[in-house]
């Protein structure tokens, strides 16, 4: 069941550690607790330990991809319905393609988007689960 009010919290799989504090940093100003992970093989765990609202995934992870963590969340009954916006430097269709099939609720390629964009996004879907795609938008 997902939480309402100020209480959202939201994991960070990002292996650059650099991006990962930058983001990490940007949200938890913008009032937001995250917690962040280097990792794919720790998120699972991680996910069953404290109940998270929202998972900001980067899928070229050094020891599994996101996609597959996606795969995996969607098969466990306890994390199936955490919303997941896949954040990377990949923009290929397919995998695109792939992570909608997967049930992921956006997309987000960090080239395109500053880390305000990024937080701004995050709110967008702890506030109604839908994310806007485009940063050319003027938000």
């Amino acid at each position: 069941m997902r939480r309402l009010g100020m209480d959202r919290r939201v994991l960070l799989v990002e292996d650059e550690q650099f991006i990962r504090d930058i983001y990490k940093r940007q949200l938890e100003k913008a009032g937001i607790p995250t917690d962040d992970l280097a990792g794919g093989k720790e998120v699972l765990p991680t996910l069953r330990q404290k109940q998270y609202d929202l998972v900001l995934l980067d899928i070229m992870l050094p020891d599994l991809n996101g996609l597959e963590i996606l795969r995996q969340m969607k098969q466990d009954e306890a994390l199936k319905d955490i919303p997941v916006i896949f954040l990377t430097n990949l923009g290929q269709e397919e995998v695109v393609k792939e992570g909608t099939v997967l049930g992921a609720v956006g997309y987000l390629v960090k080239s395109s988007y500053d880390p305000n964009q990024i937080v701004e996004e995050v709110k967008n879907v702890l506030a109604s689960g839908t994310i806007n795609t485009n940063p050319q938008s003027g938000q």
